[in-house]
């Protein structure tokens, strides 16, 4: 039986491309992750800060930030003494964020092994 043989053409630029687009897809998908969990936290007394939450990514760089854009924001962040109503909480990002990295990261490889398939 003689030797069969095989060849493969990679095209690596493609796989690169596509591969950077799995990881930005990943990303943002993350970030509404992390985004929606931390607005069940939010202080809330009128939505403002609920409703001033973002989630963006940077291509470029390849990270993702989740934010919140009030005058506010910071203080209602890490002032532990506030009280809140059930369920909202001072480190309403901080939490979630470290409570959900691991389904964060799952997001984002999951993206990427569908951009490897593609």
């Amino acid at each position: 039986m003689s030797p069969q043989r095989t060849r493969l053409r990679l095209n690596g630029g493609a796989a690169l491309r596509g591969t950077r687009a799995g990881a930005v897809r990943g990303l943002r998908l993350a970030a509404e992750h992390i985004l929606t969990e931390s607005r069940k936290r939010v202080p809330i007394e009128e939505a403002t800060l609920e409703r001033s939450g973002t989630a963006t990514v940077d291509e470029a760089d390849l990270t993702a930030a989740v934010s919140y854009d009030t005058p506010y924001a910071v203080r209602q962040h890490e002032e532990l003494t506030y009280r809140h109503d059930a369920g909202r909480t001072a480190k309403y990002l901080e939490g979630p964020m470290a409570e959900q990295a691991g389904q964060a990261a799952e997001i984002i490889a999951a993206q990427l092994r569908r951009s490897l398939r593609g």
